[in-house]
């Protein structure tokens, strides 16, 4: 066997020996704790999630309801009757700008939809902020048309629901990574 052959082999055979003695130290963040410890659909679960705050009847209230309700079923999935541990408060703000002007009619034919969202994790035995972070969406879609208003409306409220999951994609990504990290 040559020399060179013996030192890939050799290279392999450490990078094989490394691997093995690091597969012990992988876990799924979902995975079951066997120490009895709650694991992290528990602890999700244990998020109480308010009302967000918005003047009823107005479009920012129907953009709250969904944040809250996309969350709520990340968090929990059809699961109910845990004592809550904690609170998530939400706060945002949207935003819509025009991208494209069509030049005949000086109407948009494509523009930008964005919420910007603050949260604050309180942990509800000490009443103390243990978490708080911001995140944003922007979404993009088209207007068909100036003759077709409805479809425009609808585009807009398809840009909103976009951003919400996205948003509430967001904050279940980062509280996960609290409830596991701690930080």
């Amino acid at each position: 066997m040559s020399l060179a052959r013996f030192s890939i082999a050799a290279r392999l055979l450490a990078v094989a020996a490394l691997a093995a003695l690091t597969a012990g130290c992988f876990q799924p963040m979902y995975a079951e704790h066997a120490d009895g410890t709650p694991g992290l659909r528990e602890k999700l679960m244990g998020v109480e999630l308010p009302p967000i705050d918005k003047p009823n009847a107005s479009r920012d209230a129907r953009l709250g309801v969904e944040i809250r309700n996309a969350l709520a079923f990340k968090l929990y999935g059809s699961a109910t009757g845990m004592p809550p541990t904690h609170r998530l408060v939400i706060r945002f703000s949207s935003s819509r700008s025009s991208l494209m002007i069509d030049p005949n009619t000086a109407l948009p034919s494509s523009e930008n939809y964005g919420i910007d969202a603050q949260y604050n994790l309180i942990e509800l035995a000490s009443n103390k902020s243990v978490m708080t972070g911001t995140t944003f969406s922007r979404v993009t879609y088209d207007i068909p048309g100036y003759l077709q208003r409805f479809a425009r409306a609808r585009a807009y409220r398809d840009a909103e629901d976009r951003a919400a999951q996205e948003i509430a994609e967001n904050i279940q990504t980062r509280l996960a990574s609290f409830f596991v990290a701690g930080t």
